[in-house]
């Protein structure tokens, strides 16, 4: 009698569908670290630390932030890249670490494509091209026709080679026919002072580091890097504006994951995510930062970087740049 209850139990519970959770469902399990490719204050390192609050809260489990400068995102991709794929290590990936380095460098240890998983794409960051108000030019024209005038006679600093700076104006400065002196720095910080002690005479710079020195006629903006002006500065024309007609240059940070993460993680962080940069309160710090928030699904994300991979490799090969 035990014996035939035994076996009509076994297989009763046979008919019954599994309710076991498939990979992906319990999520996080631990604590996940959000990989910055930057030091403390570095721009990946603010929106991943505002992005990290907010989803402590909504997933009950701790998102901390782990700076991992280096070697621009180098290091940080690969550390990232050779994570378990559980979804409890992530990286902000920006167009440096994703398309630019690739471009550089075919040796990085990593493979953008095939080693990471993207999630989403989450803002834009336009640069600023300024100048020393020493520069006897007042607009961009002038300060182009200034530049041929004096070829390889002034300097133009970036926050190091192969930066998204040096690239930027690596194209501005092909598709203008203006030849500069460049002075890399380290980081974005130093280049700004190099403009106001007159080192250098002009460079391309994030909104934050320069926009107060606009404002207060301490540095000189020419224009800005995208198609459209930013709304942190809207006084600041697109070179779009002046002549320069469709040049479009931005670094785009989004999130990464291991390549094998389970699908329901990704789309679980995709909608969190997409939801907090929404918020009136975090869409109003990424205004004060110079921040231009990106509408973008995970699938429109991983064409964009196979895009501006192809982008930045083209721009290389055709400038023959190296960076030793």
């Amino acid at each position: 009698m035990r014996l035939t209850s035994a076996i009509l139990g076994f297989a009763m519970a046979l008919a019954i569908p599994s309710t076991a959770p498939a990979q992906g469902d319990v999520w996080p399990t631990q604590t996940v670290r959000l990989i910055a490719a930057s030091g403390p204050g570095g721009n990946p390192d603010v929106l991943a630390r505002l992005l990290a609050e907010k989803l402590t809260a909504t997933f009950g489990k701790p998102f901390i932030v782990e700076n991992v400068p280096g070697a621009g995102g180098i290091v940080a991709a690969n550390m990232v890249a050779k994570s378990p794929p559980d979804g409890h290590v992530l990286m902000f990936g920006d167009s440096g670490a994703m398309a630019i380095n690739p471009a550089l460098n075919p040796n990085l240890g990593y493979d953008p494509i095939k080693d990471f998983a993207p999630v989403t794409a989450l803002v834009s960051l336009p640069t600023i091209f300024s100048a020393n108000p020493a520069v006897p030019a007042n607009t961009l024209a002038e300060f182009i026709a200034l530049a041929k005038k004096e070829p390889g006679k002034m300097s133009h600093g970036s926050a190091g080679a192969g930066s998204i700076h040096h690239l930027t104006m690596a194209i501005f400065a092909e598709r203008t026919g203006i030849n500069l002196l460049h002075v890399p720095y380290r980081g974005g910080s130093a280049m700004v002072n190099g403009l106001l002690t007159g080192e250098i005479q002009v460079g391309w710079s994030g909104i934050p580091n320069v926009m107060a020195l606009i404002e207060s006629g301490k540095l000189r903006g020419y224009c800005i890097s995208t198609l459209q002006r930013s709304p942190s500065t809207p006084a600041i024309p697109t070179c779009n504006e002046l002549g320069q007609k469709g040049f479009d240059v931005a670094t785009v940070m989004g999130l990464q994951a291991p390549a094998g993460t389970p699908p329901r993680v990704l789309a679980r962080l995709q909608a969190e995510a997409a939801k907090t940069m929404r918020e009136p309160a975090m869409a109003a710090r990424m205004k004060q930062l110079g921040m231009v928030m990106e509408e973008n699904g995970t699938a429109n994300y991983v064409q964009f970087m196979k895009n501006d991979m192809d982008r930045y490799a083209q721009a290389v090969k055709k400038l023959n740049l190296q960076v030793k």
